[in-house]
């Protein structure tokens, strides 16, 4: 026992002294990107699984917690997966040109995102909608800072508020079948479930009667 003990030290210091290696902290960054990224693809995708499963989709407690595990598996794999991917390429183009330059990043990303994210699924089409949003404010703030379009004299986020808000609702009612299935799931609960009640039970207790009356 003493001896497996001894032996167990002797593996953990020689695992910490190959961690401290500066020469293989490439290789040591993209299997701790893995990781990285399967811890947090299933933490974040955790709560929205199991709230969603839970509001809106039917079946046995069985059958929901499996849904719930086969979404977290996917995001948690997809992410990990990516991060490996990219860090991976940016490490190889860095070697290859002695240097880092910011194009390396969208190229290491870009073939990253169509090797693990060009599947069209539920899971994916949720991943990339939160980025584009986050993009698109990331560009707007850059354009600002970098002089090419000029400094709004007022907060233009009422306005944009208004206008996501206005452009989702029409396309909610007008044109269902464009949003994301999950977004159709919500709007119906929230705009469409609450105009139909029968006595106090399905108006302030429940959404939806669930007897036969």
């Amino acid at each position: 026992m003493a001896d497996g003990g001894g032996s167990f030290r002797a593996l953990l210091r020689a695992a910490n002294a190959l961690l401290q290696q500066r020469r293989y902290h490439a290789a040591l960054a993209v299997i701790k990107g893995f990781r990285n990224g399967a811890v947090y693809g299933a933490k974040i995708r955790a709560p929205h699984a199991l709230v969603m499963t839970f509001l809106f989709k039917s079946g046995s407690f069985r059958e929901k917690l499996k849904s719930i595990a086969q979404a977290m598996y996917a995001h948690s794999r997809n992410l990990a997966y990516f991060v490996f991917t990219y860090k991976g390429l940016l490490a190889a183009q860095s070697r290859l040109q002695g240097k880092r330059i910011p194009f390396h990043s969208f190229l290491a990303a870009f073939i990253g995102g169509w090797l693990v994210f060009g599947d069209n699924n539920p899971i994916n089409s949720q991943i990339i909608m939160y980025l584009l949003s986050r993009i698109l404010f990331g560009l707007a703030r850059l354009a600002v800072e970098k002089g090419y379009i000029p400094q709004p004299r007022q907060d233009p986020f009422p306005l944009l508020a208004a206008l996501v808000w206005g452009t989702v609702l029409w396309l909610f009612e007008y044109h269902r079948h464009t949003l994301q299935p999950s977004l159709q799931s919500s709007m119906t609960y929230l705009y469409e479930d609450s105009e139909v009640w029968h006595d106090v039970s399905d108006f302030l207790i429940y959404n939806k009667r669930t007897d036969s009356k």
